[in-house]
């Protein structure tokens, strides 16, 4: 890993990005986007693709437009490799998925990358933080992915920025179904058979799908746990892929303009298979196992 580069990222965006604020008090607000024109920076050496590789049937997001997605990225030096996605929910914890841990088992190799779009051209607001520690579920189960959910806790606390905003969790008063305007985002693969991640931020319009419908005999026959959400188009076609897992099922709130993140991409048979939608994680069905942890490791740290 290239550290020179890495000092360099942080100390441009420092100076060229200075409207930083501390994060709370707001989530799932979509900033608005400052233009930087060709300006280019870089972290280091990232290894990735040619750039075709991303969420089925999805376009190119522009900066800033998911400010609170990140990429959970290990080191092979002297490169990072995109692996995950994830979503900051404070200044220092972020939400994803507990398999995307399966083969990441020391956290050291392990980096976050928060507030790009271009992972080989991060861009002005991006930071870099290693992870503190992981938070799987107690009963999670990698056979049948239950329970797939897991807190990671970032090394120090970031700042907010038009570039960085925390997203909000759905909380239990939420009626998720009623919700129609629903994207998921990544930096993923394109089918099953692609191995790799996008250079590029890829978002995708989906449909929440009636849970009972997508467990039915013909679609995923019992696979779908009860705190599971699925979302795609029962023709196929648009999707989450691999290195889309842990990212964000994002939906806007029916009478406000901020997000909502209800879900994380847990997983799916193959990719944008008719009657076979991403299968996701309820961020709803776990929000008290979500905020019992942050403040149980909080409240661990001020009594050490």
């Amino acid at each position: 890993m290239n550290w020179l580069g890495l000092l360099v990222l942080l100390t441009v965006a420092g100076l060229a990005h200075s409207i930083q604020y501390p994060c709370g008090g707001s989530c799932g607000f979509r900033a608005p986007q400052p233009d930087y024109g060709s300006m280019t920076y870089s972290y280091g050496n990232v290894a990735y693709d040619d750039g075709t590789t991303r969420i089925v049937g999805g376009t190119g997001a522009v900066e800033a437009s998911w400010p609170w997605i990140i990429s959970i990225q290990y080191s092979v030096p002297p490169n990072l490799i995109h692996w995950c996605g994830g979503s900051l929910i404070t200044a220092d914890w972020v939400l994803t998925a507990a398999h995307c841990f399966d083969k990441l088992k020391n956290i050291s190799m392990v980096y976050i990358v928060i507030g790009a779009t271009q992972l080989n051209n991060p861009g002005p607001g991006a930071v870099l933080r290693s992870v503190k520690q992981v938070v799987i579920h107690q009963y999670y189960k990698r056979a049948d992915f239950s329970y797939d959910i897991a807190l990671l806790q970032l090394n120090e606390p970031v700042l907010c920025s038009p570039y960085i905003q925390l997203a909000c969790v759905a909380d239990p008063t939420l009626k998720v179904s009623n919700l129609n305007n629903c994207w998921i985002a990544g930096w993923g693969a394109t089918t099953a058979r692609v191995q790799g991640s996008s250079n590029r931020l890829q978002e995708a319009k989906v449909q929440l799908i009636n849970v009972k419908l997508c467990n039915s005999s013909d679609w995923y026959a019992g696979e779908i746990h009860p705190y599971n959400l699925c979302a795609g188009y029962p023709q196929g076609l648009i999707d989450s892929c691999q290195g889309d897992s842990g990212g964000p099922l994002m939906c806007q709130d029916n009478n406000a303009a901020y997000w909502w993140v209800v879900g994380l991409t847990s997983f799916g048979e193959g990719c944008a298979r008719p009657k076979q939608p991403g299968v996701y994680t309820s961020t709803q069905h776990f929000y008290e196992w979500i905020d019992y942890n942050m403040r149980a490791h909080h409240a661990a740290e001020s009594a050490s």
